[in-house]
């Protein structure tokens, strides 16, 4: 699918949220969001720097218009100006139990490097409002991996408030792939594709969120990320990952 068709259906679903607003049953229904600049030392995307260690350039735009959300994402490299991934995502998030959130959705990657082919990813994802919120994500590119091809994650995170305007995070995270063709980027001996079942990588991070005023907020980052089985090892390498992000919340 297109990026201009993705785009039509984007726009379409804001606007028709939008208009469903001046409906008395959705009258209680609020458009917020928010609009940020991250800048990079390099891209890295489930362990693999596809950046080839550059920095780079990462605005977007969130807005959520009641359980639904309309995310816009680009990479964009620093040395050159290109924009080598944009990313469209249409979140729906729901909580079936005060403790528990549910979210699914779809991300449509264009990809403009390293011939990839344009691709769909699904996901579904559950977390827990308790200690440590963990959260269990899974993940099936339909357009690329094989049938059974699916990408997990399970994260933790917590978030200290140190002042009224200042919570430091603190995240981890440990991946498995299941066959996902899409997240092998290395070859055998024979220079054929590989594929493996097996943990991927994990990633350990701490950032500040910082507010400059009531609705801009300044987030410095750290993140660690390293492959844990052989597969994983020969297809990236233990990386650092930092930078600065500025948003504006509405």
């Amino acid at each position: 699918m297109k990026l201009t068709k993705w785009m039509t259906m984007v726009v379409a679903g804001a606007v028709f949220s939008v208009g469903a607003l001046g409906s008395p049953v959705a009258a209680a229904v609020e458009a917020s969001g928010s609009v940020y600049l991250g800048y990079f030392d390099k891209y890295l995307w489930r362990g693999f720097n596809l950046s080839e260690s550059k920095p780079v350039f990462q605005p977007g735009v969130d807005v959520s218009l009641g359980n639904f959300t309309f995310s816009y994402w680009s990479n964009i490299q620093q040395n050159d100006g290109e924009a080598t991934e944009t990313d469209i995502t249409i979140d729906y998030t729901f909580s079936p139990h005060e403790l528990v959130s549910v979210s699914v959705g779809n991300i449509f990657y264009q990809l403009d490097f390293g011939g990839f082919k344009d691709t769909n990813e699904l996901y579904l994802s559950v977390g827990l409002d308790t200690l440590l919120a963990p959260t269990l994500t899974a993940y099936w590119d339909y357009d690329e991996a094989e049938s059974d091809g699916l990408f997990f994650t399970l994260s933790v995170g917590h978030t200290f408030e140190v002042m009224d305007n200042l919570g430091i995070n603190l995240g981890a995270l440990v991946s498995y792939n299941q066959a996902s063709d899409y997240a092998v980027f290395y070859e055998d001996a024979n220079g054929d594709p590989k594929s493996y079942r097996d943990f991927h990588n994990y990633e350990l991070g701490i950032s500040a969120d910082y507010a400059l005023m009531e609705n801009l907020v300044l987030s410095p980052s750290v993140l660690y990320s390293s492959g844990i089985s052989g597969g994983a090892k020969m297809a990236i390498d233990s990386d650092w990952l930092a930078g600065i992000n500025l948003s504006y919340n509405f």
